[in-house]
């Protein structure tokens, strides 16, 4: 990128000459490291048979890069403000469409739709407040990508990818392996942000499973279960389990079913044992 629109003078330029200022309840944190960027669009894989969606553009640093590869990049930002900055920033690209929404509120596959193209491409910095709700849209809904990179709070990216029996392990490593694998591309030192965060941050990169991880007719239980495991984390099986409403004694059963011992946590259940568990809990309903 020659014009160099991530670095620190050119993002206070940009402040200046707009008035732009950061909304700390959309989590806004710019990044200005060049090698960071490349590394992001570079494991996105993106190529000019692409569309790229990114979430979440800020003042363009990703999208400009990510246009060069791409075939179409559609940038959705939600704070209206920023709107002419991306406008200017862009305006020498002629495959780069910017929407002013709030991502949550929208249907991702119906903006895949609208183009020609051989696969999809997500990437995004998020926003830390709003991390696990835009991840878990998009893969609940099934868009229709080949994977999705993004750059999230480390803590909860080690969290993503938690294995069985370690301290990070929980919902969000069950509910995310679930739909997709896990690739840890880098991690992000929070100094290379302005405003800098308080914590580093990490890239990562979810690649969409054609079909589930592992088995389940009643997914909507799947997750139940997986919910009341981790809500009482402390507890053994037998008892936070009981979350569900089930008889403890049906649940101590259920769980000897699936060869589950009742003392052990939900922390150091694998996703093919809850889904076990999950089979067996249906057949009582």
């Amino acid at each position: 990128m020659s014009d160099k629109i991530y670095t620190k003078s050119a993002i206070g330029q940009m402040k200046n000459k707009y008035g732009f200022k950061f909304t700390k309840s959309l989590g806004q944190n710019f990044l200005t490291d060049g090698n960071v960027i490349e590394e992001i669009v570079e494991a996105s894989g993106a190529t000019k048979d692409d569309l790229v969606i990114e979430i979440g553009p800020g003042m363009g640093v990703l999208t400009h890069l990510a246009a060069e590869r791409a075939g179409h990049v559609v940038a959705i930002e939600i704070d209206q403000s920023l709107i002419p900055i991306l406008e200017e920033n862009l305006k020498d690209l002629d495959n780069v469409t910017i929407i002013n929404e709030d991502v949550l509120k929208l249907d991702i596959n119906e903006i895949i739709d609208r183009y020609d193209c051989k696969s999809v491409k997500i990437i995004g910095n998020l926003p830390y407040y709003i991390t696990t709700p835009i991840i878990m849209k998009l893969l609940e809904e099934n868009v229709k990508a080949d994977s999705i990179t993004i750059m999230l709070q480390k803590e909860v990216a080690e969290r993503i990818n938690a294995e069985p029996g370690t301290k990070a392990y929980g919902a969000i490593s069950v509910a995310v392996k679930y739909y997709a694998t896990v690739d840890y591309i880098i991690d992000v030192p929070k100094e290379v942000f302005i405003p800098q965060p308080k914590v580093d941050s990490s890239v990562i990169r979810l690649n969409i499973l054609q079909d589930r991880s592992v088995k389940v007719n009643n997914e909507d239980l799947y997750f139940k279960v997986v919910k009341a495991g981790f809500g009482m984390r402390r507890k053994t099986l037998s008892n936070s389990l009981t979350l569900l409403g089930i008889d403890k004694s049906q649940i101590n059963d259920a769980l000897e079913k699936a060869g589950i011992n009742p003392t052990r946590r939900a922390e150091t259940l694998s996703l093919e044992e809850f889904a076990k568990l999950t089979e067996v809990l249906d057949g009582i309903n």
